[in-house]
């Protein structure tokens, strides 16, 4: 999978990108855990995410936020990981013009960013959202979500309650035109450690389940 550098707003970002085999092949984005926690683009969950999208033909890529690895700059709070994201999914969407859907996921703290870039690009056709922080971060912008997808959540998270996730899964699905499924593995934490075939059956299920409703 090649490495590629882009330039955002901080400097360099280092990503790994892995092309899908069509011309029009769906798009993915990955987005890692809190920087400040030590997450980073090569995190097992990350990782874990960035190959089933690739498997299912996808034009994937993953990469580090400002300051992590040998990505420029200084943490900032989420506001310039925010124009990280979107400075990735604008060059994965140069890349491929054609693409025949648009997907973000991610995991904790890039589950919360991520979510706020789809609010950003409503071309968004779905999205993957593992153990999102929503006691520690304000979810009240999904108002309205503009695409379905699932959240996946631990039952024994200790970091994010599941009640927290739950709130917001009832807020979502209140809406109309959208369909949100929430998947809670018994016996995960926050940090999945012994869950990751869980994370690997949970997000390909889904996953093949949207496509073969809406092949990409």
């Amino acid at each position: 999978m090649p490495e590629v550098v882009l330039t955002g707003a901080a400097g360099r970002i280092e990503g790994r990108y892995s092309p899908g085999k069509r011309e029009n092949a769906p798009i993915a984005l990955i987005l890692h855990p809190h920087p400040r926690a030590g997450g980073h683009m090569n995190h097992p969950v990350a990782v874990q995410m960035y190959h089933l999208f690739m498997k299912r033909g996808f034009s994937t890529l993953r990469f580090n936020f400002r300051g992590v690895g040998r990505s420029q700059g200084e943490f900032d709070g989420g506001i310039g990981e925010l124009a990280d994201a979107a400075t990735a999914l604008d060059w994965l969407q140069s890349t491929n013009p054609t693409a025949s859907q648009c997907w973000v996921a991610g995991y904790s703290f890039g589950a919360w960013v991520s979510m706020q870039l789809l609010m950003r690009r409503p071309e968004t056709d779905g999205f993957i959202s593992v153990s999102p922080p929503a006691n520690m971060y304000d979810f009240s912008f999904l108002a309205p979500c503009p695409a379905s997808g699932l959240f996946l959540h631990g039952s024994n998270d200790t970091v994010t309650p599941p009640v927290e996730v739950e709130r917001v899964v009832t807020k979502l699905r209140s809406q109309k035109g959208i369909v949100i499924d929430y998947d809670l593995i018994e016996g995960a934490t926050h940090f999945w450690a012994e869950n990751l075939p869980d994370v690997e059956k949970h997000v390909g299920q889904y996953l093949d389940k949207r496509l073969e409703a809406e092949p990409a």
